[in-house]
């Protein structure tokens, strides 16, 4: 077949909803489409555990500190399903790693934001995390089968974290008055960074409209955006709490909640690597990259000698 015919192919696979193999055919900006996008999140995943891992030595119960731990925990294992489902692309996790480094790929900017209270870590289950599902749930029927697959159970446990920085919060909002302004205060930091997850304007997101024709995206930003105020705007009632939102409000016509505008100014400017933690993180990254060289090479090492060994037998 000639590319025009393996391009049309490609594209009838995907309408007909059959998912996208390592390897079968498909085109490279495909490929690197979902490398951009898979290694971003993964890199989210290994760096959202740093704002998160700040609070485990200073949990208020050892029942927080389990559970925080184990939810850091998690996180990890999200990043390395990840970079082992970029891998099937025909990239390497070093190269990947890389990118990240030297400032060449992305990783969510919600990351670059301080922790500075206990309250932060519900906050950041409740508000960040949900967010995050509305996102992948979308992403369990993206197009490309490694990402879809490991999707489903990444899901199944941000669902627990959600539910989790949800039970931090409600605790906190039936506490003394200085525990509920410790709420109110976390929500006020968190909920904007929150809605700038989503990426940029639908009118300003480059790759948006090829991502939804290929299926690699099933909702637009300013949709999902949207379905995340309708869904936060209900919850937080429970916690008799408010959002830091003066426009926000239902709109019966529309059958959604109108809210304010988001500040796209300090948006790429954190994108662009000048938020209040962008250093911090990335120089936190590096050094553990560095720190950990002997043990990548002391794998590397026995896993040499054990096929040495194979192949002496063998012989």
């Amino acid at each position: 077949m000639n590319l025009e015919q393996l391009e049309k192919a490609f594209q009838d696979k995907i309408d007909q909803e059959i998912k996208i193999e390592p390897k079968d055919w498909m085109p490279e900006a495909y490929r690197k489409t979902n490398i951009r996008q898979i290694s971003q999140h993964a890199h989210s995943e290994i760096v959202g555990m740093l704002p998160e891992g700040n609070w485990i030595s200073r949990a208020p119960s050892l029942k927080r500190k389990a559970i925080l731990l184990a939810k850091v925990q998690d996180e990890a294992g999200h990043g390395l399903y990840l970079y082992s489902a970029c891998e099937t692309l025909g990239i390497s996790r070093e190269e990947t790693i890389n990118d990240l480094h030297s400032g060449k790929a992305k990783y969510s900017s919600i990351f670059n934001y301080p922790t500075l209270t206990w309250a932060d870590m519900g906050a950041i289950g409740w508000l960040v995390d949900g967010a995050a599902i509305m996102n992948q749930v979308m992403l369990t029927r993206t197009s490309y089968g490694p990402y879809a697959r490991a999707m489903v159970r990444i899901c199944k446990e941000e669902s627990f974290h959600q539910r989790q920085g949800f039970e931090i919060l409600l605790t906190l909002s039936k506490g003394t008055a200085e525990q509920k302004a410790m709420c109110q205060d976390a929500i006020n930091r968190w909920w904007w960074p929150s809605l700038m997850m989503f990426g940029p304007k639908d009118t300003e997101s480059t790759n948006s409209d090829q991502s939804m024709k290929w299926k690699i995206k099933r909702k637009s930003n300013d949709e999902l955006r949207q379905n995340f105020v309708d869904m936060i705007a209900q919850q937080i009632k429970f916690l008799d709490m408010t959002l830091p939102d003066p426009n926000l409000k239902w709109n019966e016509e529309k059958g959604h909640y109108d809210f304010g505008e988001i500040n796209w100014e300090e948006f790429w400017n954190v994108v662009k690597g000048n938020g209040p933690c962008n250093k911090q993180r990335l120089e936190a990254r590096k050094k553990a990259w560095d720190e950990g060289a002997w043990v990548r090479e002391a794998a590397k090492a026995h896993a040499d000698k054990k096929a040495n060994l194979e192949k002496t037998k063998a012989a």
